[in-house]
């Protein structure tokens, strides 16, 4: 009896492992390399001030760049968005230079982000992000505008539309 509990204990495991998913690993922020560029629409994200971001998408190897969080925003608010969404990191801005922004990278979706402050981006007025609320609170302090966490960003804030006429670059 013992030996077939044990067998049939051993079936059941073997089934249950083949039924479920290989666990996939936890997802670290790519950092930005001389030659990346924002995937809408091809600027090098090394040439402009302001947060950056990227999205890592379900089957894809590489992150998806956005040279500025409202863009970011903009895809993860539109209804359309049908991408299985893996990872979102932005730049935590009180730790990352604004001109050139490296490195200090986190979960965009846990973070804090300053709307309608004087600060622009790469596309113009930008929402500055940050991991920690008091930190957004001080850049709202000395920069202006409101602070609002990663739920309250609303499509309306993100709107792309007229972008290109902030960038002098262009």
């Amino acid at each position: 009896m013992n030996r077939r509990l044990l067998l049939a204990g051993g079936a059941a495991t073997l089934l249950l492992a083949a039924c479920g998913k290989p666990a996939e690993a936890p997802l670290v922020a790519a950092e930005i390399e001389p030659a990346s560029t924002c995937d809408l629409d091809g600027m090098l994200l090394a040439d402009y001030a302001g947060p950056k971001a990227q999205i890592h998408y379900a089957g894809e190897s590489k992150p998806t760049w956005y040279c500025d969080t409202v863009e970011m925003l903009s895809v993860l608010l539109r209804p359309e968005q049908v991408k299985t969404v893996r990872a979102v990191f932005t730049q935590d801005m009180a730790l990352a230079d604004w001109e050139q922004p490296r490195g200090h990278w986190f979960d965009a979706r846990s973070g804090f982000y300053v709307h309608g402050s004087k600060r622009h981006g790469s596309m113009g007025p930008t929402l500055a992000s940050f991991r920690d609320e008091a930190a957004a609170k001080a850049f709202a302090a000395q920069h202006g505008g409101r602070v609002l966490r990663f739920a309250e960003v609303k499509p309306e804030l993100v709107d792309l539309s007229g972008g290109a006429l902030h960038d002098s670059r262009m």
